[in-house]
């Protein structure tokens, strides 16, 4: 592989190492000199590059250009820096080892469903405290009062009901809201009313004070006796009327029970019956005695709606209260008529006085009726 070959131009360094020995002999070669001999006085790096190619007399370099050494000694100079600069050492990345959460496996025969439930028993027993202490903290919440009272606790946390301050009733929204007792005084709202008789309970004045009707206090004309026996006529075809349009309204509103829309049935079905509409007085009175059955139901549907607190078979003056208030004002003998349904005077007005009231006969009179 090594040795001397002769060109052309001269000697030429074949070698097996690499051209770049060449090149360096050349740079360091004087420019202006041609070629030398070697000697023994040589610069070492010759000295080194003799030894390396085992020449002996002359090298002969490949004659080069200025520019093409300033080149060559630019790209042995960035090679040499290249060489020189320290490596950087690749990161080590270190690969963050999870370790699996280990699952303990239930024992044999149990249901896993059913292991560890402790907290959610504490959730739930904690819920539980909460509700109890939400219902020792409002007693009142299931305690009900009477109206014109409110519930209240005492010392030991126990319900009570006492009278409403009628300060804390809500304002009325208008003159519709008004009430008027039978004092002959009107208050802005029932809730005024219930609160005032409520604070004058245990006196002459509070037992005597009821809602007389609905609206402002107003002058009502006294009812004749021949005006009394008039009322009991609209009255009674009013109430058919009532039944007659709950039953056609009555789809899925429950407004009638099974039990009274079958009897209601047979008088909306009734091509007989009168329709609704400004009758004489007259025709009230015939219409009675033609269908009188009719009558019967409705006289005892409406006793049953009003006896409600208590339910026992007697109507007070408080239970008559949603009936004859709002009639009051346009049916001048409706005080009247219902103090003349009282006809023992004990301040209660029983099944059998109240059907006669209305020309029930005492044979047709049936509890088994109010459903």
């Amino acid at each position: 592989m090594g040795g001397l070959r002769q060109g052309r131009r001269g000697l030429r360094v074949r070698t097996g190492t690499s051209h770049w020995k060449c090149l360096l002999c050349a740079l360091l070669r004087p420019l202006d000199r041609p070629r030398v001999p070697l000697t023994a006085d040589s610069s070492p790096l010759l000295s080194l590059l003799r030894k390396e190619t085992k020449v002996h007399s002359y090298v002969c370099l490949c004659p080069q250009t200025l520019k093409m050494r300033v080149w060559i000694v630019f790209l042995l100079c960035l090679a040499g820096h290249a060489m020189a600069a320290p490596t950087e050492e690749e990161p080590i990345v270190e690969e963050l080892v999870t370790e699996e959460p280990v699952v303990e496996e239930p024992e044999v025969g149990v249901n896993p469903v059913q292991i560890e439930i402790g907290e959610f028993d504490e959730a739930i027993d904690a819920a539980e405290e909460e509700e109890e202490e939400v219902t020792t903290e409002n007693p009142c919440l299931n305690y009900n009062c009477k109206k014109g009272k409110v519930c209240e606790v005492d010392e030991s946390n126990t319900p009570m009901c006492v009278c409403q301050d009628p300060s804390t009733c809500p304002t009325a929204e208008g003159e519709f809201e008004h009430v008027c007792g039978s004092d002959n005084k009107t208050f802005d709202t029932a809730c005024h009313f219930f609160a005032t008789k409520c604070s004058l309970e245990g006196t002459k004045k509070g037992h005597k004070l009821h809602l007389d009707y609905i609206g402002s206090c107003k002058y009502i004309e006294p009812c004749m006796d021949t005006e009394l026996g008039e009322f009991p006529l609209r009255m009674r075809d009013w109430l058919k009327n009532v039944l007659v349009t709950l039953y056609e309204r009555d789809e899925d509103n429950n407004l009638l029970n099974e039990k009274q829309k079958l009897r209601v049935k047979k008088i909306f079905e009734n091509e007989k019956r009168l329709q609704a509409g400004a009758h004489s007085l007259d025709l009230l009175a015939h219409d009675f005695e033609k269908n009188y059955n009719m009558y019967i139901f409705p006289v005892h549907w409406q006793f049953g709606q009003l006896d409600q607190h208590p339910v026992d078979g007697y109507l007070t003056h408080t239970e008559l209260s949603p009936l004859r208030a709002p009639l009051i004002p346009m049916e001048h003998c409706t005080t009247r008529f219902f103090e003349q349904c009282d006809a023992d005077n004990d301040k209660y007005i029983g099944l059998e006085e109240w059907a006669a009231c209305f020309g029930i006969k005492e044979q047709d009179v049936d509890n088994d009726l109010i459903v």
